[in-house]
């Protein structure tokens, strides 16, 4: 199980309007011991994070209703220790730099290997084990 400093798994979001994306993440990273949410629609998402602030939120860039960028606002001005990785098959210079200026850990592009996303999740992290 991952865990976090107060001993409770780390709970990973994740928003792609591509329902096959997130429930085969899902499946992984709960067997990894994570506790998951996925969502198709990110307004809804951001609702349940809200609700519950997430550790780790993985959102694809380009939904209705709020793309990665907004996701990315809206969950820093959440809980502005959480680690957001944005995937997208857009991945354009101005997207990425507009990204990590508004703090995102990680940015991929697709169609990615499962292995990047674990590796962007393990050092996400390994990252908040740092906060203290």
């Amino acid at each position: 199980m991952v865990v976090g400093s107060n001993s409770e798994p780390r709970r990973l979001l994740i928003i792609d309007d591509e329902a096959i994306v997130g429930k085969r993440l899902n499946q992984i990273f709960t067997k990894m011991g994570y506790v998951v949410e996925a969502h198709i629609d990110p307004v809804q998402a951001v609702a349940a994070a809200e609700q519950h602030p997430f550790d780790i939120v993985v959102t694809d860039l380009k939904m209705q209703g709020m793309d990665g960028l907004e996701v990315l606002r809206r969950v820093k001005k959440i809980n502005p220790r959480t680690r957001v990785i944005i995937i997208t098959g857009y991945a354009e210079m101005d997207t990425a730099d507009a990204a990590f200026s508004g703090g995102v850990f990680d940015f991929i592009p697709k169609p990615f290997r499962l292995d990047e996303i674990k590796d962007a999740i393990l050092r996400a992290v390994s990252d908040m084990a740092g906060d203290g």
